[in-house]
């Protein structure tokens, strides 16, 4: 399963980890994902979406319907 988020897009990142004598190294920075269940009153079905905490936070704040349409609109699910 990749690392991606279905509601904003979001994925992973590669950066440095710097030490204290500033050597650098090569590592990835993971969005923080999880996965979810949501009910949909309209359709009268339960999905199940894997999404990132800060997109949960905007389906809480917009709803699960609005974030669907926006999914829909940019064609990600």
């Amino acid at each position: 399963m990749s690392k991606i988020c279905q509601l904003t897009g979001k994925k992973a990142i590669s950066g440095n980890n710097v030490s204290f004598s500033n050597r650098k190294t090569r590592r990835r920075f993971n969005p923080n994902l999880v996965t979810k269940k949501f009910f949909i009153p309209e359709e009268d079905v339960w999905i199940t979406i894997r999404l990132s905490t800060s997109a949960l936070r905007t389906i809480n704040k917009i709803g699960i319907s609005e974030a669907l349409r926006r999914i829909d609109k940019k064609g990600i699910l």
